[in-house]
């Protein structure tokens, strides 16, 4: 019982906390708000950025309350998490190194849903404005133009989002064996 209490409560903390993510990236890279799913994102987020809003003003392209909101909801999610598991409350520096790895990996992980999602929809989906592709293009596309850069595309076939998933995934790995390492 409480390992599927743990996986439903860990599955909706992350899914918000994607939204959060996604929300904070679109505002950095200029996304356009008027599309329906960034609309969806801006609702969904809304109650919880605005209160802070009117206390933290942004910092330059940085949304302040934006960061605060997407720090505070990582520690929850790691309180509730723990809390659930039955085990017993981490030190201030425990926390804060906990903290600091779920932001981390969640950033990790947050770009390498939205590019591999973005390259299966750039195969099937046809030419033309689609709201998921155009947030995707402007979230995506600043990551991918430095992999563009050192290959483009051969005979038309983009291999930037390829290499931005193996750089995503070792720079997984090595945050993963950095704080393995820190922890013992």
């Amino acid at each position: 019982m409480r390992a599927a209490l743990y996986f439903l409560v860990d599955s909706l903390l992350t899914i918000y906390l994607y939204i959060l993510i996604l929300r904070f990236v679109m505002q950095l890279t200029r996304a356009d708000f008027r599309n329906q799913l960034a609309h969806f994102v801006v609702v969904v987020t809304n109650p919880v950025i605005m209160p802070l809003r009117r206390v933290l003003p942004p910092v330059g392209k940085v949304d302040s309350a934006s960061v605060l909101v997407i720090i505070i909801f990582a520690a929850l999610q790691i309180a509730v998490l723990t809390a659930i598991a039955g085990h017993p409350l981490m030190n201030p520096f425990a926390f804060s190194m906990a903290l600091l790895f779920r932001l981390i990996i969640s950033f990790i992980q947050f770009f390498i849903g939205a590019i591999l999602i973005y390259a299966l929809l750039s195969w099937v989906v046809p030419a033309g404005y689609n709201p998921v592709m155009a947030l995707l293009s402007s979230v995506c596309e600043p990551l991918l133009r430095p992999f563009r850069r050192l290959i483009p595309p051969i005979a038309e076939f983009d291999l930037s989002a390829l290499l931005a998933l193996l750089a995503l995934g070792v720079a997984q790995i090595l945050v993963v064996q950095l704080f393995a390492f820190t922890n013992t």
